[in-house]
């Protein structure tokens, strides 16, 4: 029974630290232009912004970019549609935490830009 407790008490701690934080909800837009124009958009604006695209597969639909200095925010991209529609889907992490949708309103703001919507 001695040995029991302390072995109970360090599966509960291990346990404790497995567990993943919650992810926040990725920041979503639709766009009235082809699926590849808007994951082209997406990389320009990006690489403006000072982020390195490490993948992108068109095909997919994805595209990861990560900041390309302190403090180290990674910025995964996802569209998906047909046609002439499109749905870009963005998170970030720093540091493998999930961002706060919010932080990306303002590359969604500069997506929008880029492919025209406010002129």
């Amino acid at each position: 029974m001695s040995r029991l407790v302390p072995t109970l008490l360090l599966v509960v701690l291990l346990a404790g630290c497995a567990a993943t934080p919650g992810s926040e909800p990725p920041r979503e837009l639709d766009f009235a232009y082809a699926p590849e124009e808007t994951l082209r958009a997406s990389a320009q604006v990006l690489m403006a912004n000072g982020y390195v695209v490490r993948h992108a597969d068109a095909d997919l639909g994805r595209l990861e970019a990560v900041f390309s200095r302190w403090p180290g925010y990674r910025v995964l991209v996802e569209v998906s549609g047909d046609g002439d529609q499109s749905r870009v889907s963005l998170t970030a992490s720093r540091g493998g935490r999930a961002l706060p949708p919010q932080t990306l309103d303002r590359l969604l703001v500069e997506m929008q830009d880029q492919l025209g919507m406010w002129r």
